[in-house]
């Protein structure tokens, strides 16, 4: 991404003045991505011909009736290999799913493609999404376009290194843990995950139920809140899907921060943050006061626990989940097996990588009938306590302002053999899940040289807001414009 790349808003504004055609931008985002992404990979698949006869479908909706059409009507973009499309390879990037051909899409897919986005294909992730640096995938590992030898984060670090790339301006994600947030903050993109419910997992192939949300990455605060507003809204498919009106993050989008209180919460700067990402964070607070917020101390004491809560809660429900993964229903089978028993592990085995048996072994121990209690309920417990505490904090403070990640990207490798350092990376990220109120990460300076997050956190609903800050912030600085030097790291 560069300052000369324009956004998906811009693209837009573009496509309705009559200057430019989807077929064009298509066709040149197709042409970039075979350029670029040989180094990249954050792609595991095009389906250049399908969104070429969207592009035509965009095109002539346009020529009708320019000033109807929607914002993203015959922009490119792109999403994660955990969102189902009909008749498109989708295979959450594991091999027990390879040529699983979905008769469906998911319904944020089908949103913003009725909404005339162009859907380029399918972006790379950890298996299943459990991952915080795509290194997880089964078929290759996507680089970071700042640093080719530095991870993306995770697990949705090919839609965050798709659009820091320069390959599409706007991709989905999907969010258990911070899976938008890190990869965004890491890649230096903006990265969106809404309240719980607000947009529809129908046809998101789950890792954890209860904590899955999906959402936008994009060149900006502008374009993720467009993306949103195309996908948000109560959807009968998802008996998760809260029924009230979404209101329209576009009209306040553009609202001012003075008088706001930004809680600073003091035990995520407690944690062990890297002295350049701390720095960055001091900084982005000196913006946030310029522009007449009050930034005040807040206390979530239950932030030690949120980790240990979340790694037994998301392993149990991907325990669930992925039983159905059994090569019968999903999954390739195991011929020649001569036990039911046999097909199921042979099936399981070969199919799933090691760190989703690791996370279905701890997940079945903690569901199990003697460890159920111990483990599960007092996990589901401390979950109450880690939203209750953000609940009285949004009682004193309209939004929390954070560091999204405590390091930038480390390098590739540094961490597939440490588990525990590896689930370290979310430890500001992963209470929102727990709590179910919306987040987002926005660029925010530069530690030796690689992008930092700033991260702002609403009351649950409250996604305007946290949009409106993230977009106040954006709007009083330069690093959303600042990309990597892609004719080096990319191409």
């Amino acid at each position: 991404m560069s300052a000369a790349e324009p956004t998906a808003a811009e693209l837009g504004r573009r496509l309705r003045a009559g200057e430019v055609s989807a077929r064009q931008l298509t066709e040149a985002a197709l042409a970039r991505i075979s350029a670029r992404d040989g180094r990249l990979r954050a792609f595991l698949r095009t389906s250049p011909e399908r969104a070429l006869v969207a592009a035509d479908a965009a095109d002539r909706r346009l020529r009708e009736d320019p000033g109807a059409a929607p914002p993203l009507c015959g922009v490119p973009m792109a999403v994660k290999d955990v969102l189902c499309t009909e008749g498109v390879e989708t295979t959450a990037g594991s091999r027990i799913l390879e040529g699983f051909v979905p008769p469906y899409t998911a319904t944020a897919v089908a949103r913003l493609e009725a909404a005339g986005a162009i859907c380029l294909g399918k972006l790379n992730c950890d298996e299943f999404a459990m991952g915080s640096s795509t290194e997880n995938s089964a078929y290759q590992t996507t680089a970071n376009p700042w640093d080719l030898q530095r991870v993306p984060g995770g697990s949705s670090g090919g839609s965050a290194a798709a659009v820091a790339g320069g390959l599409v301006p706007i991709t989905l994600g999907t969010d258990t843990g911070g899976s938008i947030r890190q990869p965004a903050a890491l890649c230096g993109t903006v990265g969106f995950k809404p309240t719980y419910g607000r947009v529809s997992r129908y046809g998101l192939i789950a890792f954890a139920s209860s904590l899955d949300q999906v959402g936008p990455l994009a060149r900006s605060v502008e374009d993720a809140a467009m993306a949103y507003a195309a996908v948000a809204g109560h959807d009968p498919l998802d008996a998760t899907s809260l029924p009230e009106p979404v209101p329209d993050p576009m009209g306040t989008l553009r609202g001012p921060v003075r008088g706001l209180r930004l809680g600073v919460p003091h035990e995520y700067l407690a944690q062990d943050l890297e002295p350049g990402v701390r720095a960055a964070f001091d900084a982005a607070c000196v913006v946030l006061t310029d522009l007449g917020a009050e930034l005040v101390e807040v206390h979530l004491p239950h932030t030690d626990l949120a980790l240990a809560a979340y790694y037994v809660l998301a392993p149990a429900e991907a325990s669930s989940n992925l039983a159905r993964m059994d090569g019968l229903r999903f999954g390739p089978g195991a011929p020649g097996s001569r036990t039911l028993r046999e097909a199921y592990q042979r099936t399981r085995h070969d199919g799933f990588g090691p760190e989703v048996r690791r996370r279905v072994m701890l997940g079945t121990y903690a569901l199990s009938s003697g460890y159920y209690d111990a483990y599960y309920r007092r996990a589901q417990q401390v979950r109450t306590l880690v939203a209750r505490d953000f609940t009285q904090a949004f009682a004193t403070v309209d939004a929390i302002v954070s560091p999204t990640s405590p390091t930038v990207a480390f390098p590739l490798g540094a961490r597939t053999r440490d588990p525990l350092a590896m689930y370290a990376c979310d430890i500001l990220t992963l209470p929102c899940n727990l709590a179910g109120i919306p987040g987002i990460s926005v660029p925010a300076g530069f530690s030796e040289g690689l992008p930092v997050g700033l991260q702002v956190l609403a009351p649950a609903g409250e996604d305007a807001r946290c949009l409106r800050v993230a977009a106040s912030y954006e709007a009083a600085t330069s690093w959303a414009a600042t990309g990597p030097p892609l004719e080096e790291a990319a191409v």
